[in-house]
């Protein structure tokens, strides 16, 4: 598979937005904040910018035009081009269809937990599954409002799979506090031995 010509998840979305209407960045950054992407995709005013113009320099968009609000400097109008929607089509097939290797902060804090005694990690676990709660509890209210407005679900998939993805975390996070603390089997004692003979 060729590598992207630009990687930049922020990217798509503005290729998605523009695949329905040409817009200005000014537009495309208010359009980002009132579908709440901020979300799912990283983005400020300086890296919309800067995406915009990797775009344009790819070849996916064209400056259509300008325009111009009251005494406001003009504003460049950008489209989509044939490339720009054919490359969002096929990366958006990419992203559903394979999944990638992540680097999440939890999975390296997990291979780095014996650092921490047994006892500690455990305390840490627990106000781990109490934030997780917390956050889907947030999300949950979040789904319920936007359906109650009369959205349509698949404009909250992303929501639904966080949610899960959160129900997995809290699955696993009070499986691995019973195996550390298991009175006949837990990984405790053991866990706590080798810190013992650190501190000797």
């Amino acid at each position: 598979m060729a590598p992207r010509r630009v990687r930049n998840l922020l990217a798509l979305a503005v290729l998605s937005y523009l695949s329905r209407q040409p817009m200005h960045p000014y537009e495309l950054a208010r359009t980002l904040r009132e579908n709440d992407d901020g979300r799912s995709i990283k983005f400020n005013h300086g890296s919309l910018y800067m995406v915009v113009g990797q775009l344009e320099k790819a070849g996916f968009v064209a400056a259509q035009g300008s325009d111009r609000e009251g005494n406001r400097p003009e504003r460049t109008v950008y489209a989509i081009t044939d490339d720009g929607r054919a490359e969002l089509h096929g990366w958006l097939r990419e992203l559903v269809e394979t999944p990638e290797h992540e680097y999440p902060s939890f999975v390296a804090a997990l291979s780095l937990i014996g650092a921490l005694g047994p006892d500690e990690a455990v305390e840490l676990l627990g106000r781990r599954l109490e934030r997780l709660a917390a956050q889907r509890a947030e999300i949950r209210a979040l789904i319920d409002g936007t359906l109650a407005a009369g959205v349509h679900p698949l404009f909250v998939v992303e929501e639904e799979y966080r949610i899960a993805q959160l129900d997995a975390d809290a699955v696993f996070v009070r499986g691995l506090i019973e195996r550390i603390t298991d009175p006949q089997d837990g990984w405790g004692p053991l866990w706590a031995s080798f810190h013992a003979k650190e501190t000797r």
